[in-house]
């Protein structure tokens, strides 16, 4: 270690020592800080990722086929609304990458029984289609989902890798 700092620069271990005291944020592969927390605002069909409330990344998404409105029952076409966590992931969906949204939560649950429904389950941010990658952002210019939030293959990517598991998630109308 003592010859690799005497081999750096003066500013190369200022930085260094900076690094280690967590003064710079450490950034992930995409080269932008990790989000904390993602919002996604219905109306305007944009997902923003947030630091320290600063936006550090927005996407354009598509949402379920019949929007407007929070989820009540599984097979309505809405997206849900309301603070939930992104808490696990799969690579092996039938969409190009997905990150679960814990969706329903217990009210969520017991609104759906008050209606005698199923809340439904398994919402997620993810990318397109298996196969169908070629589509990119033209996919935004209607909602296809079952109330999940699409974006492209690519913008998932960078999703992967800048939002960690248990992250919060509002999504608002």
């Amino acid at each position: 270690m003592r010859r690799m700092l005497q081999r750096v620069s003066g500013t190369g271990v200022f930085v260094i020592v900076l690094l280690a005291a967590g003064i710079f944020p450490v950034q992930g592969k995409t080269g932008l800080a990790a989000a904390d927390r993602v919002v996604v605002n219905k109306g305007t069909r944009q997902m923003v990722l947030l630091k320290d409330d600063e936006v550090i990344k927005s996407y354009q998404v598509a949402l379920g086929k019949d929007p407007v409105g929070p989820k009540m029952r599984q097979g309505d076409g809405k997206t849900p609304e309301g603070t939930y966590r992104l808490d696990r992931r799969n690579t092996c969906s039938k969409f190009y990458k997905s990150i679960h949204i814990s969706y329903p939560s217990p009210a969520d649950v017991k609104a759906a029984r008050a209606l005698g429904v199923s809340p439904g389950k398994d919402v997620m941010i993810h990318g397109l289609p298996n196969g169908l990658g070629r589509v990119g952002e033209l996919h935004t210019l209607l909602d296809w989902t079952n109330g999940c939030i699409a974006v492209t293959n690519a913008e998932m990517d960078e999703i992967w890798q800048l939002v960690a598991d248990g992250t919060i998630i509002e999504i608002r109308p």
